[in-house]
């Protein structure tokens, strides 16, 4: 799933699911700075786009919700692009730690519903367009 070919801040991600593929417009988190900002102060977020945190070396993540007004659904992706791991529907502005459940390489973020929404489950694939 990984490769160095992103174009700086968004691009396009497929996730490969049961009831087939949903394709999603995300902005890139790459840099610690764009890992500490995140979603944190956007009052909105469409349908079918988030954000992508992309590590170099797979990981154990914790994640906040510190100053994101949104509740999201989290998605967490490991080194052969698979979800590991989903948290759904998170507290706004919580700082209640969300942990990866063990290494990955990736954390996706989506509007509160969308693994609902879009039949996305622990396992699908998760394929990142050039």
């Amino acid at each position: 799933m990984m490769s160095n070919a992103y174009s700086a801040g968004k691009g396009y991600i497929t996730i490969i699911t049961k009831d087939g593929p949903v394709k999603l417009l995300v902005e890139y988190a790459i840099t610690p700075a764009e890992k500490a900002k995140g979603l944190m102060h956007r009052k909105s977020l469409p349908k079918k786009q988030g954000m992508l945190f992309i590590y170099q070396k797979p990981r154990a993540i914790t994640m906040w919700m510190k100053n994101t007004p949104l509740s999201l659904d989290m998605f967490f992706i490991n080194h052969k692009g698979r979800i590991r791991r989903i948290e759904e529907k998170t507290e706004p502005n919580s700082t209640r730690q969300i942990h990866s459940g063990g290494r990955v390489s990736a954390v996706l973020e989506l509007a509160a519903g969308s693994a609902e929404d879009f039949g996305i489950s622990v396992g699908d694939q998760v394929i990142l367009q050039n």
